[in-house]
């Protein structure tokens, strides 16, 4: 029986930049950062495995994962478009407080596509991370 996600992955154009990214703008902390060997790609190379998480919520982690972690060079060529154009939504952060965390996160240069406003569900603003991936911002009811 399935007991509770652990793990959820969010393709990046550069770890490093995401690590900071993450860490230095967003707060999270990282849980894992370490490399793989060639024996997990099967093609002859290894692969980084990063991984961060707010810290209220150490038992969830988000994987910033390099688009070629497990596909052909093909496919990590349409992921990195598909990313870097931000066709692709991450998900939604919760928090206490969106006006504040918004001003906050503002001032640490996260790009925001929305401001926060009103909506049926909460407050929500709406950014970008540094490869293009957006995320809702949500303060909830």
């Amino acid at each position: 029986m399935i007991t509770k996600l652990s793990h959820a992955t969010i393709y990046v154009l550069d770890q490093d930049r995401a690590k900071d990214f993450y860490v230095d703008k967003l707060g999270f902390e990282v849980r894992d950062d370490i490399t793989m060997g060639e024996e997990f790609e099967g093609a002859g190379q290894g692969f980084r495995w990063l991984t961060v998480s707010p810290p209220s919520q150490p038992d969830v982690q988000y994987i910033l994962a390099d688009c070629a972690m497990g596909h052909s060079p093909e496919n990590t060529e349409e992921l990195r478009a598909l990313v870097a154009k931000g066709a692709i939504g991450g998900g939604v952060f919760i928090t206490d407080d969106c006006h504040k965390t918004h001003a906050e996160l503002t001032e640490r240069g996260v790009v925001f596509l929305q401001e926060p406003a009103e909506r049926p569900y909460g407050v929500e603003a709406v950014f970008r991370d540094d490869s293009g991936n957006w995320f809702s911002l949500t303060e909830t009811r």
